[in-house]
């Protein structure tokens, strides 16, 4: 039997940590491979773990077939649900998993409308063709189905829009050295959303540091993005206030601004201090 690896999907996921390898390393030898690797052809698509160490040890296997691969994407999508459906699966991985659908969905509505627009300039049928990646005319995929809305991405991956949001930023801003602390559990989707407006070498330096310097950053992150405080203002005086009353207003007044000035002063000492840690990383 030939299996292809196709390093594409082997990566789509992310790899199992060194504990989980092991366990499944022990289950395989203590109880055999007990469920069949799934095969496109002869191309990999789920088992590249329970392969690797069945070939490793000499463990028997079975394989099936799925007959309902028809595209690439096709593949991505069947990975991505059935990922989506494991309880090991953090609540990071299913956000990143749901947006990559989303992507796809997203592609493949843009991949119809494309034929759409070919169809008509050939004078064919828009639902008996589609563009192919290199232009040509070709028989269309499955529909791709309605645009996912935020709220269902949030529903797919089991995470609230709040969050998926967080996991968005994280995404696209966040150092890699940052993304490999959230997968590992060392900062939470919160507080790695936060470090993840820094600059990347101050993301980078505050992962050395470790976790309770992850947790500073991230919290004076967000103590910057507090809105200024506004002075209280002081009770209106009668017309008929005594000097006692008149004294007490003008140092309520005074020690609001005073307040205020500190707050100010507070806010700059800490983006020095992200500065600072910038620039020492630099060096």
């Amino acid at each position: 039997m030939t299996i292809t690896i196709n390093e594409t999907l082997r990566a789509y996921i992310d790899p199992l940590t060194d504990d989980e390898a092991a366990a499944l390393e022990r289950s395989l030898l203590a109880e055999g491979c007990r469920d069949a690797l799934v095969l496109w052809g002869d191309v990999l698509v789920d088992g590249h773990n329970r392969y690797r160490i069945c070939q490793q040890h000499g463990i028997a296997f079975q394989t099936v077939q799925n007959t309902s691969f028809k595209t690439m994407d096709d593949v991505f999508l069947w990975m991505i649900d059935n990922h989506l459906g494991r309880r090991s699966v953090s609540d990071f991985q299913r956000g990143i998993l749901a947006l990559r659908k989303k992507e796809i969905v997203a592609m493949r509505r843009a991949r119809k409308t494309q034929a759409a627009l070919a169809a008509d300039e050939a004078g064919a049928s828009a639902s008996d063709a589609a563009v192919s990646d290199t232009g040509a005319v070709t028989a269309p995929s499955d529909d791709p189905g309605p645009p996912w809305s935020r709220e269902e991405v949030a529903r797919a991956a089991r995470v609230s829009s709040s969050t998926l949001g967080q996991i968005e930023k994280i995404q696209k801003t966040a150092a890699p050295e940052l993304v490999d602390a959230v997968k590992s559990g060392v900062i939470s989707i919160n507080a790695a959303a936060a470090v993840a407006s820094l600059p990347q070498q101050a993301q980078v330096q505050a992962v050395a540091g470790g976790k309770k310097e992850l947790r500073e950053a991230a919290r004076q992150v967000r103590q910057t993005r507090q809105p200024a405080r506004v002075p209280p203002e002081a009770a209106s005086l009668p017309e008929n206030a005594t000097d006692e009353q008149r004294e007490i207003h003008r140092l309520t007044q005074a020690l609001a601004a005073m307040t205020e000035e500190c707050e100010q002063l507070r806010k700059k000492v800490q983006h020095l201090t992200i500065a600072l840690a910038q620039a020492r990383g630099g060096d």
